[in-house]
C-alpha cells in the first residue's frame, strides 16, 4: 500500500493547502454540532415553558 504522504507533519500541510482543508473540517464539525444541540436546547426550553404556563393555569383555576 503506498500512502500520499510521507508523514503526518506533510498530512497536515496538504502541500500548503491543510490550513484551508482543516479550516473547512472544522467550520462543517462546528455547524454540524450546532444542528444537532440546538433543536435539543430548544425542545428543553419549550417543555419548561409549558409547564411553567401549566402551573399558572393551575394556580388560577
Amino acid at each position: 500500500m503506498n500512502f500520499q504522504f510521507d508523514s503526518f507533519a506533510s498530512f497536515m500541510a496538504m502541500n500548503g493547502h491543510g490550513p484551508f482543508v482543516w479550516a473547512a473540517y472544522g467550520i462543517t464539525f462546528v455547524v454540524l454540532v450546532y444542528l444537532l444541540v440546538s433543536p435539543l436546547l430548544q425542545r428543553r426550553q419549550f417543555l419548561r415553558q409549558q409547564a411553567r404556563q401549566q402551573r399558572a393555569a393551575n394556580r388560577s383555576v
